[in-house]
Order: C-alpha cells, then structure tokens, then sequence
C-alpha cells in the first residue's frame, strides 16, 4: 500500500507538471547548480518513462520535470527489445522506482512506416492483393509471419496494428493506444523481475499518449 500510495503520489505531481506545461507555465524544477551538485554520487529517480524517440516528446520537459525525476528509456514507438527490458529493470531493481509510464503520442512516425510494412507484408502474403485484407483474415500465421519479419517496426510495433484491424480498430488515434496497451502487455510479459514488483505491489504500470497538438498527456485505462 505504501508503494502505491507513493507511485500515485509521483503519477500526480507528473501529470500536475504536464499542466503547467500545456497552460505555457513551466516552472523547471531542479535544474539549479545545487541540485545538479548534489546528484553527483547518486540518484533517486520517482519514476521510470519509456517514451518514443520522437524529437517533439520529451518527457522531461513535457512533465516540467529536473534534474534526477524521471529515468528515461526512449525508442521509435517505444518499441521493447532486450535493452529496453534491462533499463527498466534496473530502474525497478536497483533504483526501486515505483511508477513506470509508457508514453505514446500523437502523430507517430513509427506506426505510419509500421502500417506500410504490415501492408505490404499482406499484400505479398496473398494471391490478390487487391483484396489483401480480407485475405488476411484467414491467414491463421499471420502473426508469426509478423513476429518472424526481418524489420523490428512490423515485429513489434506492426504486431499492435494487426490486433487493432482484428479487434476493428480503425482511427489513428485508437490504433495508438492500443499500440502503448500492446507494449504494457510485452513488458510485463518478457520481464520476471516487473511482475514480481507487480505482484507484491511494488510498482504501478500506467499508460499514456501525449498529445502533439494541445501538449497535454492523455491518462490511459486498461
């Protein structure tokens, strides 16, 4: 309980950042000489952010956060490999962090090429091309064709674009958020060490997008 009571508590102050930063009134905590000084030999980070690699979505700055707040992990689409894994774990095992934000947006460059790809994968997976989607849906190895592509985009991110067609997921929007759900649901997954923090209510899992146009983060339920 305590843990939680402290994730919701940093999840707050985070999502109370995002505000100032959306309303153009960031106040850019920890960022003096003194704080920067005091960081030296250690840190003692609140929360653990995988986030796209996208230019336009820092999460520092989108939460008006400073220096030592947030340990970051940033991929295109905030794609999963080994190496992402790993980072989160030692955030969660070595640096106790009990929150974990996965953050998507809006307008991201890695699901448009992911959708091509899985187009395209379709397309040559199919006699007719002209009719390639509903060709696909009696394709029952459609997802292993998917999981054994040589691009990492279509295994991982183009993998959440077809449980999205299959669920009769069509906007962008919705396709994203199913997207940053696919990618709680991989991390969980692939990491003992996140689902024995879970499991002992250690650390809280919450998805978000943030929105390009407005600047605010949209909190995410599954």
């Amino acid at each position: 309980m305590a843990e939680e009571s402290t994730a919701n508590a940093t999840w707050s102050r985070m999502l109370a950042g995002n505000r100032r930063f959306a309303e153009g009134k960031p106040t850019h905590p920890w960022q003096d000489r003194e704080t920067r000084e005091s960081l030296i030999d250690r840190q003692n980070p609140d929360a653990a952010v995988l986030s796209c690699s996208d230019s336009r979505v820092p999460p520092e700055i989108v939460f008006d956060a400073g220096l030592g707040d947030l340990f970051t992990v940033r991929t295109a689409g905030q794609m999963i490999d080994d190496s992402v894994v790993a980072s989160l774990e030692y955030a969660v095992a070595k640096l106790h962090v009990s929150l974990i934000v996965i953050m998507g947006h809006e307008g991201c460059g890695a699901i448009d090429l992911a959708t091509r790809e899985l187009d395209d994968l379709i397309s040559s997976a199919t006699e007719d091309p002209a009719s390639s989607l509903e060709a696909a849906d009696a394709m029952d190895d459609l997802d292993e064709r998917i999981l054994e592509a040589d691009s990492i985009i279509l295994r991982t991110v183009g993998l959440s674009i077809w449980q999205a067609r299959e669920a009769e997921v069509e906007s962008h929007e919705d396709i994203e958020r199913v997207h940053i759900a696919h990618t709680i649901e991989d991390l969980v997954t692939r990491s003992e060490i996140i689902q024995d923090a879970l499991a002992h209510d250690q650390l809280m899992i919450v998805g978000a997008r943030y929105q390009l146009s407005t600047g605010k983060v949209e909190v995410l339920s599954f």
